[in-house]
């Protein structure tokens, strides 16, 4: 079964982009934000969630985005497991990304490159 999500926000951090396989593709990781309703006092909540992209995609995030950067990401909701050093299980959900949307920020979060 197929499963796709949608979501808008703000780039955590720096996108850290590895190289990974026999002939090196990129892949890239970033935490983006987003709100994620009220807390009990009123304020507002903020939820992040790990992203992460391959390819073409990676390249366009390695080149283009920047801490701070508003964005529109489409892609598919993942569970990753494993087995810490001391056998604890852990587990945590990531997005795979599709695609990617530059939303205007003001010119906050894009690259010189971006234009």
């Amino acid at each position: 079964m197929l499963n796709q999500i949608v979501l808008t926000g703000n780039l955590g951090d720096e996108p850290k982009v590895n190289y990974s396989g026999k002939i090196g593709e990129p892949v890239a990781n970033f935490d983006r934000a987003f709100y994620a309703g009220t807390n009990k006092d009123g304020s507002k909540k903020t939820s992040w969630i790990r992203c992460v992209c391959f390819k073409k995609t990676a390249e366009i995030t390695e080149t283009h985005l920047l801490k701070g950067a508003r964005i529109a990401i489409v892609g598919n909701l993942d569970e990753n497991t494993w087995t810490t050093n001391d056998k604890k299980k852990k587990k945590n959900h990531q997005i795979i990304v599709n695609s990617i949307e530059f939303i205007k920020t003001e010119g906050r979060g894009f690259s010189e490159a971006a234009g």
